[in-house]
């Protein structure tokens, strides 16, 4: 797994004028490194508080696990799973620039064990799947998707046996999962509330 560190800095996409935010890189090989993020309606990336308590629960369990940043946004949880040992992670996107930045700040980091694949969440469920140990799910709120997508991952082959799902929703919606997914921890912040399932 190669993690070279790179000093080139990572630009905003071309053709973008939105201003750009920061988001720190909390543990592992590129803690403390701080990186782009586009300014753009409903883009939030998790909460520092809230990625530390997450990445706590996880600690070991992320060596060596193939992971997938559905609705990733800024990259936040998908670059820290990297950061901390995951041997894969695939980010999926639908906002062209958005991806694009996630390439760039990849490509500052020096993390060839990344895939970032522009298309909408539903879109990649449909297709044939390949199992993760670790689904980051942190879909934009008030749409409904929570629930829809936590079914396709399960009912589409998207789990391996023992996986992990981090689910990241409004505090005021209580996700219906599959029977077979147990509430491991639960924490929350501000507006949302994050539950981690083991699936049984």
């Amino acid at each position: 797994m190669k993690r070279q560190r790179s000093s080139r800095r990572a630009a905003a996409p071309r053709g973008s004028s939105k201003a750009l935010g920061k988001l720190r890189i909390i543990g592992g090989d590129y803690r403390r490194r701080q990186l782009p993020v586009l300014d753009l309606p409903g883009l939030r990336p998790t909460p520092d508080r809230v990625r530390e308590t997450l990445f706590n629960w996880l600690g070991p369990t992320l060596s060596g696990c193939r992971t997938l940043d559905l609705f990733a946004g800024s990259g936040a949880l998908g670059i820290e799973a990297l950061s901390r040992g995951a041997r894969e992670t695939v980010f999926i996107e639908r906002e062209a620039a958005v991806a694009e930045l996630i390439r760039d700040n990849l490509a500052t980091l020096g993390a060839e064990n990344a895939r970032v694949i522009t298309t909408d969440a539903g879109g990649f469920l449909d297709q044939s799947a390949s199992a993760f140990d670790l689904v980051f799910l942190d879909p934009p709120f008030g749409q409904g998707l929570a629930e829809p997508c936590c079914q396709a991952l399960e009912q589409g082959g998207w789990l391996g046996d023992e996986a992990l799902i981090y689910l990241e929703t409004e505090r005021a919606l209580a996700p219906v999962v599959p029977a077979n997914w147990q509430l491991h921890r639960e924490t929350g912040a501000g507006e949302s509330i994050a539950r981690l399932y083991r699936r049984g």
